[in-house]
């Protein structure tokens, strides 16, 4: 990997690795640089320009310039059959204190879920993360 960064064309896999790797490297999840993985996933979506790695770029844009700014972006996608993307709306939408629209994407997340749990959670409007994170933003 580091022999692909040093040709300043890393591929894909690369990229992928290297955000995986600022995730790992940080102690606790608030200190995690979300400006680094923001500045991968641009890369990442200029080798691979792919509506999932947009929506993964958005989630890392929220972290750094908050849910406004995210949601805009993630609004562009056209992902309406992929849970996760209803999933991050919900977030997005519960973090702007839009909480009748992030009801209804998590609804329309749960309804698309493939397990049982996915489903809970999501039924329960993401309460477990909710709770998790109210005194992280």
């Amino acid at each position: 990997m580091r022999w692909c960064l040093r040709r300043n064309r890393p591929g894909a896999y690369q990229l992928q690795a290297a955000i995986n790797a600022v995730h790992a490297d940080a102690p606790t999840a608030q200190q995690t640089d979300w400006s680094q993985i923001v500045a991968l996933y641009d890369q990442l979506l200029a080798v691979s320009p792919t509506p999932v790695v947009a929506l993964n770029r958005a989630i890392a844009i929220g972290e750094v310039h908050g849910p406004g700014p995210a949601l805009a972006l993630v609004d562009e996608l056209n992902l309406d059959s992929y849970y996760p993307f209803h999933a991050t709306r919900a977030d997005l939408l519960r973090r702007l204190g839009r909480d009748g629209d992030a009801a209804i994407a998590y609804a329309r997340a749960a309804a698309l879920a493939p397990t049982d749990a996915e489903r809970d959670f999501l039924k329960l409007g993401g309460r477990a993360r909710a709770n998790a994170s109210d005194g992280d933003e």
